[in-house]
């Protein structure tokens, strides 16, 4: 087996062991002694963590989920030095890894959450930049629409445009950080299908704290 074939399965894997730790069910469990999966929309993020749990738990929830995806990029990246391989960001390897480890947790029976935490830190770590640009438009939107799933759906949708975008501006070449863009989108705006047909139907809840944490 070649250096680039051992790094790649090696950052792949770290990748996916990584993301299948799913804080909101860790932190839920840790909280109430019980699984936030059982509550609310039966999601293992951080949105229906604070709707069951309260404050507390959502931002050790928030700080789990998003600093997991920039670790799994800085291990990917640390692999691929350590075995001497360059020419491809070993980030995208790991961060797809620990994205789909987080949609279908290895230690969670495959029922994980949608990914917007663990996506937000990955592009932090490989795309700063943009990854910003869309926080400062998104964040206050949530403030003032109060509707994460809405903001998370605009957010992955923005992320490959404004990527290529940027890499063209740069005149670098856009083709893979595009891909890779594209499948990270695809895939969180995939797992809000459900939250999709909600909009639609002028059903998706607006996000409120619990007059009283759950516990």
């Amino acid at each position: 087996m070649n250096s680039t074939v051992l790094a790649v399965l090696c950052s792949a894997l770290v990748g996916y062991l990584l993301g299948s730790l799913s804080f909101a069910i860790i932190v839920s469990r840790i909280y109430a002694h019980d699984d936030v999966r059982n509550y609310g929309s039966h999601n293992a993020g951080m949105t229906n963590v604070l709707r069951v749990y309260g404050l507390g738990p959502a931002a050790a929830t928030l700080l789990g989920d998003f600093g997991k995806g920039i670790l799994a990029v800085f291990l990917g990246r640390l692999i691929f030095e350590t075995l001497g391989v360059s020419g491809m960001d070993a980030g995208y390897i790991a961060g797809l890894a620990a994205l789909l480890g987080h949609l279908f947790p290895l230690w969670f029976g495959f029922r994980g959450g949608k990914g917007v935490l663990t996506s937000i830190g990955i592009m932090m770590a490989v795309n700063p930049l943009v990854m910003g640009m869309i926080l400062l438009l998104l964040i206050p939107f949530v403030l003032v629409v109060r509707i994460v799933s809405l903001a998370s759906i605009i957010g992955a949708a923005l992320y490959p445009i404004l990527t290529y975008a940027m890499l063209v501006f740069q005149n670098k070449d856009p083709l893979w950080d595009t891909v890779f863009a594209v499948i990270f989108a695809a895939l969180v705006i995939w797992m809000h299908r459900s939250n999709i047909k909600r909009l639609m139907n002028g059903t998706e809840k607006r996000l409120t704290l619990p007059k009283k944490e759950k516990k």
